[in-house]
């Protein structure tokens, strides 16, 4: 599975910073990035197996989101999550 942060929708809640500080956070412009275990930051696709949290953790970050601006797909490409 895979993430990303659709900046467009983002509105700088913070909700996902405060479920998972240790994946997203706020960038200079109050925009949610993730951050990979390697220390890396983006809003692009991300691979969870990067990622510094359990996928169950991550996916709950996207639900708490007011505008749905975190994405999740499957390896699949499928979409998952809005």
């Amino acid at each position: 599975m895979r993430v990303r942060v659709d900046r467009d929708l983002c509105i700088s809640a913070a909700s996902c910073v405060a479920l998972l500080p240790e994946v997203f956070e706020l960038d200079e412009a109050g925009k949610a990035i993730i951050k990979a275990k390697d220390g890396s930051k983006t809003s692009e696709w991300t691979d969870y197996s990067k990622l510094p949290a359990e996928a169950k953790m991550v996916l709950e970050a996207a639900r708490s989101c007011p505008t749905n601006a975190i994405i999740i797909e499957d390896d699949d490409g499928k979409q998952i999550y809005p």
